[in-house]
């Protein structure tokens, strides 16, 4: 009996066809007759070593994964535009800042810091916000944090402070935290962390969402104009949406909800059109101005507050397209600091230095070759030229005799190669001298001011929010020693920070630490507290709205105009997500229940008719989804038939809770007076 061969097919006779776009070919081009077999010797025989279409798709698929980054690997990117609103040729010849309307190239990513590339979205973390600027004098790479300071001031401490945070060495957990005893040993015995460790415990560390987040250059940079002069300048981008941030709480529960909640987000604002924004703004201020203040301007753990030198918003960026690939794109994207153009230059900061050198080195490693600059991502909008040539993966095909400059030669023939020009990169002039020494300078040794000034400028609410993320921090930390040794910075910084910790960790409050330099009070700066500066708009939040069979429709419909009125988004909730009658109509839903809790949204509402509330209230999920909205302090709009789910879950009508024809006002803010009677707080 002959048996008949087992055809993998599309086609009715075995082949493959094709049912739109090009033929399938191998990397070199070559058409493919069939992709769903190997070739073998006879129908059961050994595969054939020829078969060089298996070769080279398996091949390839061997070595899809490159090196991930070693920090900030976990990222989510997108294309977009930025736009000159306010030109400055007085400060920088920088041709992007030259006219006011004048529109610039950008691909920008965000990412997380400690994380792997397939952690989660929402731990507490510092946030990258790294923005490449295809100007038309070349790229510029303005990569920053939406944090404002940075841990330590030499980069020559970088490598300890990133395998402090990682996985510990000896277990590799805990994966994407720095609530463990390695992070904790690190900090207190560098106290010059301590003000972007404050900064990491409060709300600035669980952002609401990307597009909700600000960014900030970090370093002092220079701006230099058309006569060669300079002045200092440190970058500034804030959310056109206000900067909005998640409940620990929250934060923890939307890891399980969603691992991807900040990049779906980020994806799915760009796709429906409601493109992310931010306006770009510089603080520019002079040497004489830096001397005349108490702490070096060099220094990467200090900032300058805006009451001393306001912001002047110069331009407007925009996030438009979502990338074609995200691995093409957002994984070989590679983001330098020293990528500056003509009219912007670097400040002697002893961190942004190190980054200098940092940042191109780890591309040969990620990457592969000294030629990812030509990777699309990568490559600059304007024409570039040089004599540099091979590496691997070359992929352009210079001409020309000579590749190398000064030369006579090519300037015999038609094309003569690329010369250095008057106009080009030019770095700032600046007196230079001292002895070669291994000495931070004692202009730097103010490690409590600052942390003392954030501490002092946040609600009462935030001072809460931060003393219980040290509280939980720390309760991870199995070294008592070195719980001991943070208490104690922590009494510098404020006596009364030290005891709420030391209370709510159960412990005694050690004696304070001996600062390098005593602090001194540098008093508040309102811009820093996220809840005193709150945005009341509804543009760019979810309204999550649970239904069943038998809601109403007109009354769906009534809110729905109302959430989308206002900017907002509303997203439906029911049981199953198959089509539902209405009373009046029939409606699919977006999500099912049990898969859409209420961590998702930004408010919630019901909109049920009391058999189908009785129902609801006996399901777990349905009781959950008011329960945290609750918990996580936000506005909950309800019907007279849903009355029956608060009831049982315990929630009565009261700041931020009301029925449905108040809700698109109430969910523009987050109700902090209600967290009081909800959790124990530090």
């Amino acid at each position: 009996m002959t048996r008949k061969p087992y055809e993998s097919k599309i086609g009715n006779g075995g082949e493959t066809q094709q049912t739109g776009g090009a033929a399938l070919t191998t990397n070199h081009g070559i058409p493919i007759s069939d992709n769903q077999n190997s070739l073998t010797a006879g129908q059961r025989g050994p595969t054939l070593l020829e078969d060089f279409l298996l070769r080279e798709k398996i091949f390839h698929f061997d070595h899809e994964r490159i090196p991930e980054r070693i920090v900030h690997a976990r990222g989510s990117a997108a294309h977009g535009v930025f736009t000159c609103t306010d030109p400055i040729p007085e400060l920088s010849r920088a041709t992007l800042f030259a006219a006011k309307g004048k529109e610039t190239p950008v691909f920008v990513r965000f990412s997380t810091v400690a994380g792997g590339a397939g952690s989660v979205d929402t731990p507490r973390d510092v946030r990258g916000f790294a923005v490449k600027f295809y100007t038309d004098e070349g790229n510029w790479d303005l990569v920053g944090n939406n944090i404002p300071v940075f841990f330590i001031q030499d980069a020559i401490k970088f490598p300890d402070l990133i395998h402090s945070v990682k996985m510990e060495a000896d277990r590799g957990f805990p994966q994407a935290a720095s609530a463990h005893d390695t992070f904790w040993d690190f900090i207190s015995l560098m106290p010059e962390s301590l003000h972007t460790v404050i900064w990491a415990m409060s709300d600035r560390a669980i952002p609401r969402s990307l597009r909700m987040m600000e960014g900030f250059g970090v370093h002092t940079f220079k701006l230099v104009n058309a006569e060669g002069e300079s002045h200092f300048v440190k970058f500034h981008w804030k959310p056109v949406l206000g900067t909005q941030s998640l409940v620990w709480d929250e934060s923890a529960k939307l890891q399980g909800a969603d691992n991807d909640y900040h990049r779906r987000d980020l994806y799915e604002a760009i796709a429906a059109g409601d493109y992310p924004s931010w306006d770009f703004a510089v603080q520019i201020f002079d040497q004489d101005f830096a001397d005349s203040l108490p702490y070096d301007v060099l220094d990467p753990t200090k900032i300058i507050p805006e009451e001393l030198v306001p912001l002047r918003v110069i331009g407007r960026l925009t996030l438009n397209r979502n990338p074609d690939n995200h691995f093409a794109e957002n994984e070989q994207a590679a983001f330098l600091p020293s990528n500056v153009v003509p009219g912007i230059d670097f400040s002697d900061d002893p961190l942004l230095q190190g980054r200098l050198f940092s940042y191109l080195d780890t591309q040969k490693s990620r990457l592969g070759t000294t030629n990812f600059h030509q990777i699309p991502v990568n490559a600059p909008k304007c024409p570039y030229a040089n004599m540099m040539r091979d590496g691997l993966m070359q992929t352009a095909v210079p001409k020309g005799r000579a590749n190398y400059e000064p030369n006579s030669l090519d300037e015999l023939g038609e094309n003569p190669g690329p010369r250095p020009s008057a106009q080009g990169f030019a770095t700032a002039r600046q007196a230079v001298q001292g002895d070669k020494q291994r000495l931070r300078p004692q202009s730097f040794g103010d490690h409590y001011s600052q942390p003392r000034m954030y501490w002092h400028s946040m609600t009462d609410n935030e001072r809460a929010h931060i003393a219980s993320a040290f509280v939980f921090e720390l309760s991870k930390v199995q070294a008592d020693h070195v719980r001991q040794r943070v208490l104690s910075h922590l009494r510098v910084i404020d006596e009364k920070l030290g005891a709420r910790v030391a209370r709510g960790l159960g412990v005694a409050l050690p004696q304070a630490a001996t600062p390098f330099v005593a602090p001194q009070d540098l008093g508040t700066s309102a811009a820093l507290s996220i809840q005193s500066n709150w945005h009341a708009k509804l543009e760019g939040r979810k309204v999550g709205v649970l239904i069943a069979e038998g809601s109403d429709k007109q009354a769906l419909d009534d809110l729905i105009a109302a959430i989308e009125g206002e900017g907002g988004q509303a997203f439906i909730v029911a049981p199953k997500v198959g089509e539902l009658q209405l009373k009046g109509g029939t409606i699919k839903a977006d999500g099912q229940l049990a898969g859409s809790p209420s961590v998702l949204f930004d408010a919630i509402a019901m909109i049920l008719m009391p058999k189908q509330a009785e129902a609801l209230a006996k399901e777990a999920a349905a009781i959950a989804f008011v329960m945290d909205a609750y918990a996580h302090l936000k506005a909950i709009g309800h019907c007279k038939g849903s009355q029956v789910i608060l009831d049982r879950a315990g929630i009565a009508d009261g700041e931020g809770i009301g029925t449905n024809a108040q809700l698109a006002e109430m969910a523009k803010y987050r109700y902090w007076s209600r967290e009081a009677t909800l959790r124990d707080l530090a």
